[in-house]
């Protein structure tokens, strides 16, 4: 469960990599972590990356790859968790904006009835989820997108732009992006990332599953 480093041992699976590799603890690193337990709280106490190695859990993420949302799991706390998982420290929130993110849903429960569905606890270790969302469950609305991914800023935007279907949105570009309104190349990255999931969801519910 630890991988052994100078200076002693590290949880591997609850530890953000730069931590991993330099050792390095802070508050963002924390949040990772924090991350780490919300999966294992919403899967009942499963081993976070079951029975994979050390090694392997370090690469895969250095791949880009992240742990799927647990069966049942509200498709906007998975994305909390994914937003917890940011390669990046900067991109990922603060315990104050989790704790704002968390108030929010509890006060919209609404937000929380929509899961991903049948989605096995443990899928293959080859079919992690890359650090994408599962996108919208059963797809939903672009509202509903946007509200789960905490991007729900930018539905007046999609809106006048046509984007209302998630049809329409899982062929835009970066550029397209910028040619609604949306500037903020971190926010761009969030939505586009996403899109990429909407997209693979989408394919599944066609029976056009397509390994990752």
């Amino acid at each position: 469960m630890c991988f052994t480093k100078q200076g002693g041992k590290i949880p591997v699976r609850w530890t953000a990599p730069e931590a991993i590799q330099y050792r390095k603890f802070t508050s963002a690193s924390d949040v990772w972590s924090y991350g780490i337990v919300m999966w294992e709280v919403m899967s009942y106490g499963e081993r976070p990356y079951w029975d994979m190695s050390n090694q392997d859990v370090i690469k895969a993420i250095d791949e880009g790859y992240r742990l799927p949302p647990p069966m049942d799991c509200p498709v906007a706390l998975h994305q909390l968790m994914l937003d917890c998982w940011q390669r990046e420290r900067a991109d990922r929130p603060k315990f104050g904006q989790i704790v704002n993110m968390l108030d929010k849903l509890i006060r919209n429960p609404n937000t929380l009835k929509r899961t991903g569905g049948e989605t096995a606890v443990r899928p293959n270790t080859t079919l992690l989820e890359p650090g994408s969302p599962e996108a919208s469950s059963a797809v939903g609305t672009v509202e509903d997108w946007l509200q789960a991914i905490g991007m729900e800023r930018y539905s007046d935007n999609f809106t006048a732009a046509g984007y209302t279907t998630p049809e329409a949105v899982v062929h835009m570009t970066q550029e397209d992006m910028a040619r609604i309104g949306i500037s903020s190349a971190a926010h761009q990255n969030k939505i586009l990332t996403s899109v990429q999931g909407m997209l693979s969801q989408m394919q599944q519910i066609q029976g056009r599953m397509v390994p990752v």
